[in-house]
């Protein structure tokens, strides 16, 4: 097999596939700004697979991992930056869930709040930009989760002081899982809490508290740490108050909500819900940065995937012939889909990132329903494919230090976090079905039956018509429902209206993908892009065909066309997944790292056991209470 070779500089030519491959992956000129330092990040011997931790050390391991990563940055401007946050997310899951998570909570989630909130306003963060406190962010209850109108943590106003009383009035009102227990050093923490002025709800806001300091956590303060949960750990913890006393400065303000010295709530924004959601809106970079960590993930599962693919050789049909695995359609086959589904990802992200950076008051709320609606199609995309990956790679998968084994735990955590998957579908779903309109079909230029299978844009166009046969039911189920009853009629359309969502999420897709093919410069690169996409949008058909050939949007002979274009197509790229894989870029000193990619197997890391058997322990013997250690060395 050839491999795409790498990137020749040169202003005059034309760049090489893999050039251009990496260049459209990763944002072009921008890629040194938003992708190259996470990438020299990662590369560090420090970021390497760690064997034999426990929990406790993982955990403490990933925040010694933040402040390496916290030195070689500037933290401000990274909060600052969806992009940027974004692609640390991208990189760094890769190596470390855990460090995924506490780097997204504290730039974003904590961080970023305190910079949006009366971004002119004087108020020192040079604890948190130095890393001395760590910064987290509590909003969801335990009683309550996604159900974010119920909570009720309280911040009450004392006339006496101006300041607040933070108090957790019920034990479903504790803060679920955020991570403040005292691993990882002092913490501080943004609560959202209902502000309580002379006894009146004036609605939930945000607010700065102290959590802990070198000693332990503050009076009035308690985290119980939560059990293991699955994937990469993490300290969670059930976090509740107890009337804990907050200076005025601790409120976070700006133009959509102000406590005046009377006790007066004012702002631009008149309704508490819609100043809660402003309050809140870094939940929508949250989302950007689960996708982030979705794509970087499946990017690298397939890498490995593929590599140990091509080097693991099997029996052949002759006797004493040896063949790589990737020699067979059913094993080359799957990677294959999952290999365009991880492009058609990708560039879907890059696509909602830039919309988010570059949105405006008037489309706001258009363009937080298309990052939702991203947010969920990519992670659950990411999880089929990662599984797929893993399996793939037989036994030799399931062992951490060849780094697949975690990455579908770890996207289980990516599912749920920033609004769960279905929750946030809905909500699009809701919005979608009056205030989006879909694409209708036009007068047909050519007869169905002369369009070619093969055709992009007759793919591309069959899912806008999927889409919006799918809203039209949705509308109608509504229609035929009985007035009174809001739920009953919800009810009706839901089905129809998440499989609106499900297309629509598809069609996005394939315009991101078919932008990429457009900006391709190489042509070699602009055929590979053009058969991955063409893959992408032929699997997904199937499940359409019957809406379609009934509405005269497909013929028959397409139908009866479909498995054998598909199989045409895998065998067309079969020869390009390892180059394919390659422009993943990733760097050669993670990849050196796992054994799977480099053709090795693992071996033992502790000693054998010994041939005798030790002497059985005594029933009334105990064992040692395991050491759990809060720091780890490099």
């Amino acid at each position: 097999m050839t491999l795409l070779t790498r990137p020749q500089e040169s202003a005059t030519t034309t760049p090489t596939a893999a050039d251009d491959l990496i260049r459209l992956l990763f944002e072009g000129a921008e890629r040194t700004v938003v992708h190259e330092p996470w990438q020299r990040l990662i590369s560090r011997q420090e970021f390497r697979h760690r064997t034999g931790l426990s929990p406790a050390e993982r955990t403490a391991l990933s925040y010694a991992r933040l402040r390496l990563l916290d030195g070689a940055v500037d933290s401000t401007a990274l909060a600052r930056d969806p992009r940027r946050l974004a692609a640390m997310h991208e990189w760094t899951g890769v190596v470390d869930g855990g460090l995924g998570t506490l780097a997204g909570i504290h730039y974003n989630l904590f961080l970023g709040s305190l910079i949006d909130h009366d971004p002119g306003a004087e108020r020192d963060l040079s604890e948190f930009t130095s890393m001395r406190r760590t910064g987290t962010f509590l909003c969801t209850e335990l009683a309550h989760g996604n159900d974010v109108a119920a909570l009720q943590t309280t911040a009450e106003l004392d006339p006496a002081t101006g300041g607040f009383l933070l108090h957790t009035p019920t034990p479903g009102a504790r803060k679920f899982m955020p991570n403040t227990s005292t691993t990882g050093g002092p913490k501080s923490a943004v609560v959202a809490a209902r502000l309580l002025v002379h006894g009146e709800d004036q609605g939930v806001f945000l607010f700065l508290t102290p959590l802990s300091d070198e000693t332990g956590l503050l009076p009035g303060i308690r985290a119980r740490r939560l059990p293991e949960r699955t994937g990469s750990p993490v300290d969670h913890c059930l976090t509740s108050f107890d009337r804990v006393r907050l200076p005025r400065e601790a409120l976070l303000e700006g133009p959509h909500g102000r406590l005046g010295a009377d006790g007066t709530v004012t702002g631009a924004l008149g309704n508490p819900r819609k100043r809660f959601l402003h309050s809140i809106s870094r939940v929508t970079v949250g989302k950007l940065c689960m996708s982030g960590a979705a794509v970087g993930v499946s990017r690298a599962a397939l890498a490995i995937a593929v590599r140990y693919a091509e080097q693991r050789h099997i029996s052949g049909p002759k006797a004493g012939e040896r063949i790589p695995l990737n020699a067979h359609r059913s094993h080359h086959g799957r990677l294959a889909e999952a290999l365009a589904t991880s492009y058609a990802m990708t560039f879907l992200h890059r696509t909602v990132t830039a919309a988010w950076v570059g949105h405006t008051d008037e489309d706001r709320a258009a363009t937080e329903r298309l990052v939702a609606v991203a947010k969920g199609w990519i992670t659950w995309q990411a999880r089929d494919i990662t599984v797929e990956c893993r399996e793939r790679c037989g036994a030799q998968g399931l062992f951490p230090v060849n780094g697949i084994a975690d990455f579908p735990l770890n996207l289980e955590g990516a599912i749920t976090a920033e609004g769960d998957n279905l929750v946030i579908w809905v909500k699009a779903a809701a919005e979608m079905v009056f205030h989006h309109e879909s694409e209708r079909a036009d007068p047909a230029q050519t007869p169905v039956a002369d369009l070619e299978l093969t055709n992009l844009p007759f793919l591309r166009g069959l899912f806008a018509k999927a889409e919006a046969l799918w809203q039209e039911r949705t509308r109608a189920a509504l229609r035929r429902a009985p007035a009174g009853d809001p739920v009953g009629r919800w009810n009706a359309a839901s089905s129809s209206a998440l499989r609106m969502v499900a297309a629509h999420a598809v069609l996005r897709a394939a315009d991101a993908f078919l932008g990429a093919i457009a900006d391709a410069e190489s042509p070699e690169a602009r055929a590979l892009l053009t058969d991955l996409c063409r893959l992408f949008l032929l699997s997904r058909l199937g499940e359409h065909t019957g809406d379609l050939l009934a509405d005269g949007h497909l013929a028959a002979d397409h139908v009866r066309a479909l498995p054998l274009t598909i199989d045409e197509t895998t065998a067309a790229l079969a020869p390009h997944l390892l180059p394919l894989v390659e422009a993943f870029d990733l760097p050669q000193e993670y990849l050196a790292a796992l054994p799977m990619a480099n053709g090795e197997h693992v071996e033992p890391t502790v000693p054998d056991y010994p041939t005798t058997s030790p002497a059985p322990l005594h029933p009334t013997h105990s064992l040692p209470r395991p050491r759990r250690p809060h720091t780890v060395s490099f």
